[in-house]
């Protein structure tokens, strides 16, 4: 072999050694190149995020888990126990009856879900795919209804409540909220980004309006069907003000007003106290867990279109 091939052979190897050093580009979704310190500060941002939103709910399984015994005061403050203990919830339970509210609670909770889905669905399917006069001023309606407070028109659902004698009852904490404007939305903005082509092969093949809604047009936004739910029941779960309004027998109490005992009795025992807010919170964090990958699935379904 000459000199002069050795040098064709041996000079690109001796190109492409840089390039193998470098390493690889930090790039973004976009494949644009992130400098090493807008990556730093981009991380930095999300724990500082993450601080503020996960750092009370850390602090405050913490402190149900701490025992008499330790300063929940102390300066500086002490996150991890020192003795963990379960003690706390049991106090709980013998303080208030806070598995008959919990039940209660899931009870509203689980028919709001119910009828959040069932009646989000044929609402949105309604407004997106049917073609009738009016469409367009419901969908108004709806969107009418999300800018009215609740604050302003609980007087009147009260109102409502008592002339159809359901004060006092489960029915009635559930009756306002059954159906949301938002949820009604979210379904609608989901069906229209469903091709059309697939309803119409459907409807050429002989199939009718509920054969299309049921078989093809609900299982492709199952994603948004489980964000729906996890708002329906995360309203219901966390209400306060309307089942304080319309429910008078204890025993008929959801978790959220039970759960106002312990404030205004055991103000001072911040233990007990933080046991009960775990306690509301933990079904919330296990539905969530079941459903994420459906809900992070169904916001893209139902936000692209309007």
């Amino acid at each position: 072999m000459s000199i002069a091939e050795k040098s064709r052979e041996t000079v690109p190897a001796a190109v492409d050694v840089p390039r193998r050093r470098r390493g690889k580009r930090v790039t973004d979704e976009h494949g644009k190149h992130v400098r090493v310190w807008e990556l730093a500060l981009r991380y930095l941002l999300l724990l500082a995020v993450l601080a503020l939103t996960v750092g009370p709910f850390l602090w405050q399984l913490s402190t149900s888990l701490k025992g008499p015994t330790e300063d929940i005061f102390s300066s500086p403050p002490t996150f991890l126990p020192g003795e963990p203990t379960l003690h706390n919830y049991d106090r709980v339970a013998q303080t208030i009856p806070v598995w008959d509210y919990a039940f209660n609670s899931l009870k509203v909770a689980t028919a709001n879900v119910v009828t959040n889905c069932v009646g989000a669905a044929l609402a949105g399917y309604a407004l997106a795919r049917l073609r009738y006069r009016g469409r367009k001023v419901a969908t108004l309606v709806f969107i009418l209804a999300m800018l009215v407070p609740v604050e302003g028109i609980i007087i009147a659902q009260f109102t409502t409540m008592r002339e159809l004698g359901l004060n006092n009852t489960l029915i009635g904490v559930v009756l306002p909220g059954c159906i949301g404007a938002m949820n009604v939305l979210l379904m609608r903005n989901a069906f229209l980004n469903l091709p059309y082509e697939i309803e119409e092969a459907a409807f050429v093949d002989g199939a009718n309006t509920w054969q299309r809604f049921l078989r093809i047009a609900l299982p492709s936004v199952k994603g948004t069907l489980a964000v729906v739910a996890i708002f329906a029941f995360m309203g219901a779960w966390d209400d306060f003000l309307w089942p304080l309004i319309v429910l008078s027998d204890p025993d008929k109490f959801t978790l959220t007003i039970g759960l106002n005992y312990l404030h205004g009795t055991f103000a001072n025992d911040e233990r007990l106290v933080a046991a009960g807010t775990i306690i509301a919170v933990a079904p919330l964090i296990a539905l969530f867990a079941c459903l994420q990958r459906y809900f992070f699935r169904g916001v893209g379904e139902g936000a692209v279109k309007g």
